[in-house]
């Protein structure tokens, strides 16, 4: 029989991890991706094992593009075909602050990281799976994680923000150039989610959660934001695609 396979970018900690070992628990072939020699990402790989599924570690850069397909290839040499890619690797700023400040090293490293690598790995992805036969049995979805900052401006995050939002965009541009290719694309809005990135505000955040910032009166936890891809490469939601699914307990919903 075959196995979905996933390969899921920056899945070394935090909600890249808890996707990689939700889509194991529902029987993915999974690669795991972070830097080279981390310790992180081997810690990561086993944490994914342990699920019982056949896993390797995928150490690359996202943003090396020419790398793209030869790490593809190597992926599904171990694991299989690709059914599924999760793109959750991000950067945030390398300054909070005024946007009046904002370097243009830091609002390049933003766009590089979070979106452009995203749009490229994507078509290496969707090239690979139009070149060849595939499984109709199986479901093949791309799913990106972006942020609730592709809508709501933080001030003193602006270019990641202003990265986000292409993120964004990226995901319906890809969901229409793959949807008569039946291969769904999902865009995850995650909110207030406690993460190695998160940890220097959240407790601050946590406290304005429970006041009412959120309709749901808690933070989100990296495992919350596993369930939802899990649910969404697993095709659970059924005749969708170019979704964007808002991870954030009611964050951004209008009301006065």
């Amino acid at each position: 029989m075959s196995r979905p396979v996933a390969l899921v970018t920056g899945s070394s900690r935090g909600i890249g991890l808890a996707c990689a070992v939700a889509l194991a628990r529902e029987g993915f072939a999974v690669a795991v991706n972070g830097p080279a020699d981390d310790e992180e990402l081997a810690r990561a790989v086993e944490a994914v094992r342990a699920e019982g599924v056949p896993v390797i570690a995928a150490p690359f850069d996202v943003t090396d593009l020419d790398e793209h397909d030869a790490v593809l290839g190597r992926i599904e040499a171990a694991l299989g075909p690709l059914t599924t890619l999760v793109n959750n690797a991000g950067v945030g700023v390398m300054s909070r602050g005024d946007p009046l400040e904002v370097s243009a090293a830091s609002y390049d490293r933003c766009l590089e990281v979070n979106t452009k690598a995203m749009f490229f790995l994507i078509q290496t992805f969707a090239r690979r799976l139009l070149a060849r036969d595939r499984d109709p049995a199986l479901f093949h979805a791309v799913v990106n994680v972006t942020s609730s900052n592709a809508g709501a401006v933080a001030e003193p995050r602006s270019e990641y923000c202003v990265s986000k939002a292409a993120a964004a965009m990226v995901s319906k541009a890809w969901a229409v150039r793959l949807g008569r290719e039946n291969i769904a694309v999902y865009d995850v809005q995650p909110g207030l989610i406690a993460t190695e990135m998160t940890a220097p505000v959240i407790a601050q955040y946590e406290e304005r959660a429970r006041a009412g910032l959120t309709l749901i009166p808690r933070i989100g936890q990296p495992e919350d934001m596993g369930a939802i891809v899990a649910t969404l490469a697993t095709g659970r939601l059924p005749y969708t695609t170019g979704q964007v699914i808002s991870a954030d307990a009611g964050l951004l919903v209008p009301r006065y």
